[in-house]
C-alpha cells in the first residue's frame, strides 16, 4: 500500500562537527548515513533518523565550514517539526535550558503541546508532543531515554505568499487533507499516516523571499513507493499543474526528481526504495563514509579534504 507523507528534509549547516555534535547527542537522532554531497564531493552529506533509518525520519545536512547565515523569507520551509511522547515536552524544556539551546517557551497549536527552539546555525525546529506514542520504537542510544527520544517527523510548516497553487498540488498529487485553520496557518494532513504526514501552510503576503544559506532547508522531500509510484506523481504534477520535473536521478539510498512549487519552494519526490542499507548493513548505518561507485576511486582525495568529525 503506498504511504504518503514527507520521506526527508534537507538543510544547509555551518560546521560539520558542531551539525552531527547538536542531532547526534543533543537531540539524539541517529546517524543513518555519512556520505558526501554528489554535486559537492568536498562536502559531507549527513543523514540523521530514527533506529530504522525510517521515510518520514531524515533530516539531513550540507555542512559548509564557511557557509554564510541563511534568511527566512517566503518561499521556503519555516520550521522543521519532530514528534516526542505528549509526556516528554517537560523533559525537553529542562534538556535545552541544560544545553544552553535557545527555545521559546511551551505553547498550544492545534491542541498540541509544541515546544519551538533553534539549533547551532538559527534553523528553526520544533517538538510536538504526541499522544499514544510511547510504545513507538526509539533510538536509545545517544543519551537520552527511550521514553523521550525523537519519534520520526511530525512535519513541516511552510512560509507563502499564497497557499492555493501549493495546497492544490499537496492533495491532488501527494494526498494531503485540509484538516484544520489556525491564526494564519493551514493545516494539511495525510491520514494514516504514523509520521511525516503534516503540512502546516503559513500565509506571509509582502514578506521578502528567502535566502539560503546556514540554517535554511534546501529542499523538503515527499515520498513514493517506487518507481512506479513516482512516475504517476510526475504525470499528475505535468497534466494537472503544468509543472514539469527534473530527470530521475540515482541518489544511492533512493531515487528522486524535483521541481519548484508554486509558492517556490523546492520539493522533491523520493522512492522508499532502495533504502538505507543498500550498502552497508542496518547495525552499522553511519559508522563509516560511504561514496557512491563513480566516487569511490576518489576516496583518498576526498577523505584527505572533509573535516574530521570525531
Amino acid at each position: 500500500m503506498q504511504i504518503n507523507g514527507l520521506h526527508h528534509v534537507t538543510a544547509i549547516a555551518g560546521p560539520a562537527r558542531r551539525n552531527l555534535d547538536f542531532y547526534g547527542r543533543v537531540l539524539g537522532l541517529r546517524l543513518v548515513k555519512k556520505t558526501v554531497n554528489f554535486d559537492d564531493p568536498g562536502t559531507y552529506h549527513l543523514y540523521f533518523g530514527d533506529a530504522d533509518a525510517a521515510p518520514g525520519s531524515i533530516l539531513t545536512f550540507f555542512p559548509w565550514e564557511l557557509a554564510a547565515p541563511g534568511r527566512l523569507g517566503v518561499g521556503e520551509t519555516q520550521e522543521t517539526v519532530f514528534r516526542v511522547p505528549a509526556g516528554s515536552i517537560g523533559f525537553w524544556t529542562h534538556r535545552f535550558v541544560e544545553q544552553g539551546v535557545p527555545h521559546e517557551p511551551p505553547f498550544k497549536r492545534f491542541g498540541e503541546t509544541v515546544l519551538g527552539f533553534r539549533d547551532p546555525d538559527g534553523m528553526r525546529l520544533a517538538l510536538v508532543g504526541v499522544a499514544g506514542i510511547e510504545a513507538e520504537p526509539a533510538w536509545a542510544e545517544g543519551g537520552i531515554a527511550a521514553e523521550h527520544a525523537i519519534r520520526g517527523f511530525h512535519g513541516v510548516s511552510l512560509l507563502l505568499a499564497d497557499a492555493a497553487p501549493t495546497a492544490a498540488i499537496l492533495s491532488d498529487v501527494f494526498g494531503f487533507t485540509e484538516i484544520g485553520r489556525e491564526d494564519t496557518l493551514i493545516r494539511y494532513a495525510v491520514r494514516g499516516a504514523a509520521i511525516g504526514g503534516v503540512i502546516d501552510l503559513r500565509v506571509a503576503g509582502g514578506f521578502l523571499p528567502a535566502r539560503q544559506g546556514a540554517g535554511s532547508v534546501h529542499h523538503i522531500a515527499f515520498r513514493a513507493a517506487d518507481d512506479a509510484a513516482q512516475e504517476e506523481m510526475v504525470r499528475r504534477l505535468a497534466e494537472n499543474h503544468g509543472i514539469r520535473t527534473t530527470e530521475q536521478r540515482d541518489r544511492n539510498y533512493f531515487r528522486s526528481v524535483y521541481f519548484r512549487e508554486p509558492g517556490h519552494v523546492l520539493f522533491e519526490i523520493a522512492t522508499d526504495v532502495p533504502g538505507f542499507a543498500v550498502d552497508e548493513p542496518a547495525a552499522e548505518l553511519g559508522r563509516s563514509l560511504k561514496l557512491p561507485p563513480g566516487l569511490e576511486a576518489h576516496r583518498k582525495q576526498i577523505e584527505a579534504v572533509l573535516p574530521v568529525l570525531a
